[in-house]
């Protein structure tokens, strides 16, 4: 059986009581990355030398999704992301889908999520939204989905990496300056930054340095 686990997406102490239980409980533990799943498995008394560890990534190879997929036929899987909910936006969808076809056992334990959160801090009340998720890494191509973001009259909202957070508010500023937005930036984080203001006011708040997690709800 394959169990997808949320984390916490910056404050350790969001964890639910279920995920904890469920990662003990867990014969095997598929994270994204050892150095960021590790010292949280640690922290909420997990053993990690009484537990088989895999990885799923975006090096993951069909291989490697075929090899996990025998290990959830066989024995209790617990599946996370570096943060928040796995496979939104994160590695994952495929491995679902190779289980899907083999009759094995999917279920979820909710959590954390920063598109929720982002979304329960609007002061706006959103009756729909289109979800982007994370812009292309080419300056060009970026440049024409935020054109075509810009066409789209429902909210939206944008992901990306924190180094290119500033990159992003220059970019998407520059062609909507005046469309109303919310930024999240570290949510949960002792260093949790939310500013809603038009655009263009944004990206003056936001500094070339900042290097942030962060999400962003445009109006």
């Amino acid at each position: 059986m394959l169990t997808l686990v949320a984390l916490p997406i910056g404050n350790l102490d969001d964890i639910t009581l279920r995920a904890i239980s469920l990662l003990k409980e867990a014969d095997v533990i598929i994270g994204e990355e050892r150095k960021v799943l590790i010292p949280i498995l640690k922290s909420i008394g997990v053993d990690i030398h009484a537990k088989q560890i895999e990885f799923l990534n975006e090096h993951s190879k069909k291989e490697d999704i075929s090899d996990l997929k025998n290990i959830c036929k066989e024995k209790n899987v617990a599946l996370v992301s570096d943060c928040g909910t796995p496979v939104f936006c994160d590695p994952g969808a495929h491995l679902i889908e190779a289980c899907r076809k083999e009759k094995i056992a999917v279920k979820a334990a909710p959590g954390a999520s920063s598109l929720m959160m982002i979304l329960s801090l609007s002061s706006k009340k959103l009756e729909k939204f289109y979800f982007y998720g994370f812009l292309p890494r080419e300056k060009e191509e970026r440049i024409t989905e935020i054109k075509k973001l810009s066409q789209i009259k429902d909210s939206i909202v944008v992901m990306d990496t924190p180094y290119r957070l500033k990159a992003t508010l220059d970019q998407i500023a520059l062609v909507m300056p005046n469309r109303k937005a919310l930024l999240g930036c570290d949510l949960t984080q002792d260093q949790e930054l939310v500013i809603e203001d038009t655009l263009s006011k944004i990206n003056a708040q936001v500094s070339a340095d900042d290097k942030r997690e962060f999400i962003l709800l445009i109006y």
